[in-house]
């Protein structure tokens, strides 16, 4: 005779096949018992879940408001949690800035990234996808999901030593990006000086507004680097 496990309603039994179903369209395998533990094994928790929900909201309002514009309370009501179950996923308010910024780091770059993608579709180099990319008039609108750097930098050197430790790493991770879509011949230390500039115009253009005067300003600083860095490529197609 062959046999068979089955699963009624979470308990198992081992049932003849000649034997009748006794609850029809109730039983799985052993294979679909074991996938499904499996998922359960790598599915996040709820409070992982709800961790990831807090540092994202932390990493749009520190962008949005800086560092002081943000109190504890005003990111666990943003994501809709109650201002008592921080301390289950946070030692101290910097513990979350210190996530927060990383977060923030990465949204910029993969925001960044769709953006060049885009434009090196068209032909553009990528130091010029870049360049556009950044500064450009939807950045200039997009604090709160832009480059943490700009957003942030001026009030970097005031914070915490933990704070200001990963406030370094988004700067250098600035620095590094723009390195890496530069022409093999460019100077080594030009990665720094035009990472300044994009932050420095970024950051006037929004003093100005989003508005034409702010956008002319992105344009000056976007034609002064590339008519100084950009590699002779194919221009992007209209």
């Amino acid at each position: 005779m062959h046999y068979r496990c089955n699963v009624y309603w979470g308990f198992p039994a081992v049932i003849g096949m000649k034997n009748p179903e006794a609850i029809a369209g109730r039983k799985y395998d052993v294979h679909h018992i074991f996938k499904y533990n499996a998922a359960m094994a790598t599915a996040p928790s709820r409070k992982a879940l709800t961790h990831e929900r807090i540092v994202d909201t932390a990493a749009r309002a520190i962008r949005r408001a800086g560092f002081a514009g943000v109190g504890v309370a005003d990111i666990m009501k943003e994501a809709g949690l109650t201002h008592g179950g921080f301390y289950a996923h946070f030692a101290s308010r910097d513990a979350l800035l210190v996530e927060a910024l990383a977060h923030a780091g990465q949204q910029g770059v993969d925001r960044l990234g769709q953006g060049n993608a885009l434009r090196a579709a068209r032909g553009a180099s990528p130091f010029r996808a870049l360049i556009e990319s950044y500064l450009s008039d939807r950045h200039l609108s997009g604090t709160e999901n832009g480059c943490a750097v700009a957003a942030l930098v001026s009030e970097m050197p005031r914070q915490s030593a933990e704070v200001r430790a990963a406030a370094v790493q988004r700067v250098r991770s600035l620095v590094a990006l723009v390195a890496q879509t530069l022409p093999a011949d460019t100077a080594p230390d030009s990665a720094a000086a035009i990472a300044s500039q994009m932050v420095g115009a970024l950051q006037l253009a929004r003093a100005l507004g989003d508005n034409a005067e702010g956008q002319a300003l992105l344009a000056a600083n976007r034609s002064a680097l590339l008519a100084r860095y950009d590699a002779p490529h194919r221009r992007p197609e209209p």
